[in-house]
């Protein structure tokens, strides 16, 4: 089929305010962003390029390949409209596929209902062309168009990721309120790390953040990890192509002697957890895990590494007490045992984050969830450069 070389307008998408990160990345694989937005970014590229961008991407949620646009005033004209492109050479009559849409259409209350008439247009189409028609369903295990609907503009994509990029596929165990991989990955993008420096990440509960630190220092990619994209299940898709990326992969990883990457949590269960993580992610020896009070994790003296902890925000009277304790621990620490380190703390409670006693360096928005979070940056001098202004002085709100 021509759309694996030829190039059309894709839309990668990402969660809210990853977005400047991932530019970051498609521009690192040569690919040059014709528009950046909230959720994601424009460019021209093929269905090959797509597999790429698939395999590489930290920070991206779906590679969408557009097949064109038209007008459409209600669910008829969608239909209409879907009928009339020949599916039948791209979705093999005997495969499956997945509808998804994000629908803004004043005449659709339910977006299930412009998803069915996508599905509709499809299968008449195919059965009128070839006799046969694939199955479909709402599982994201095969070939997936998405519909993309406002107002009276609509757009039709062959979706080539399938399930969401965002989750990097080794997390076994995701533990209590795990942050998102491609969140984690974004979040150390953004901070100071060189890649080569200590990383010190207490609370780690799960592991994400220290599995993705490791990750990202050796230049592995997700697609390491994942066997089952969408762009899989169209007709004419080429494994050999697949495969030449994925060799790729293999070939880019690399080591970094002497990196030290240490994540400490209180609980045994969360750092059981941490290490069987790790092992899944291939980065358990990478990795050295302490269970202890964050307090007493070991900071690697005459380095000028990254301390990164994501502790909890709070949701009842009693536990915002106690963790405004915890910020105030958090902010000694800082200052007693992280001299010469960048410190980040990413936290969705500004109010606690005024507990930590430092001045923030920077505030870097990031989203998760429904939660509007920042990442506080401070930089954390040695000796005697530690001011009392710096010890003294609240992080702002």
């Amino acid at each position: 089929m021509s759309f694996y070389t030829e190039k059309s307008d894709v839309t990668i998408t990402c969660h809210k305010r990853l977005a400047p990160y991932l530019e970051q990345e498609v521009k690192e694989l040569g690919f040059e962003p014709g528009e950046t937005f909230v959720t994601g970014l424009r460019l021209q590229a093929s269905i090959n390029d797509c597999i790429r961008l698939n395999l590489n991407l930290r920070c991206a949620s779906q590679v969408l390949y557009s097949l064109g646009h038209f007008e459409a005033r209600d669910a008829d004209d969608i239909y209409n409209n879907i009928y009339q492109y020949p599916w039948e050479d791209l979705l093999p009559d005997d495969g499956y596929f997945s509808v998804t849409s994000n629908v803004f259409n004043d005449t659709i209350n339910n977006k299930m209902y412009a998803n069915l008439r996508v599905k509709d247009g499809i299968v008449d189409r195919m059965r009128e062309a070839t006799g046969k028609r694939p199955d479909t369903g709402a599982e994201l295990k095969g070939a997936v168009i998405h519909l993309f609907w406002k107002d009276d503009d609509a757009e039709v994509f062959l979706d080539t990721s399938g399930d969401s990029l965002a989750r990097h596929g080794y997390r076994k165990i995701p533990g209590r309120a795990p942050m998102l991989e491609a969140l984690a990955s974004a979040t150390i993008m953004a901070t100071r790390w060189d890649r080569t420096s200590p990383f010190v990440n207490p609370m780690c509960g799960s592991g994400t953040v220290a599995i993705e630190a490791a990750l990202i220092a050796t230049n592995a990619r997700p697609g390491l990890f994942r066997m089952n994209y969408a762009f899989m299940h169209l007709i004419g898709y080429d494994e050999a192509v697949y495969d030449k990326e994925m060799a790729l992969l293999d070939e880019q990883i690399k080591e970094v002697p002497g990196l030290r990457i240490i994540a400490s949590d209180y609980s045994e269960v969360a750092i059981t957890n941490a290490k069987r993580n790790a092992i899944a992610a291939g980065v358990a020896d990478m990795i050295e895990f302490r269970q202890c009070d964050f307090a007493d994790t070991e900071v690697p003296e005459g380095a000028k590494g990254v301390m990164f902890v994501n502790p909890e925000y709070g949701e009842r009277l009693g536990e915002l007490e106690e963790l405004e304790q915890t910020y105030a621990r958090i902010g000694d620490f800082m200052k007693q045992k992280c001299g010469g380190y960048f410190g980040y703390v990413f936290t969705g409670n500004l109010d606690l984050a005024k507990k930590i006693g430092l001045k923030a360096k920077r505030r870097i928005e990031f989203y998760t969830s429904t939660i509007d979070c920042r990442m506080l940056e401070f930089e954390l001098y040695e000796g005697t450069r530690r001011t009392a202004r710096q010890e003294t002085e609240e992080t702002p709100g």
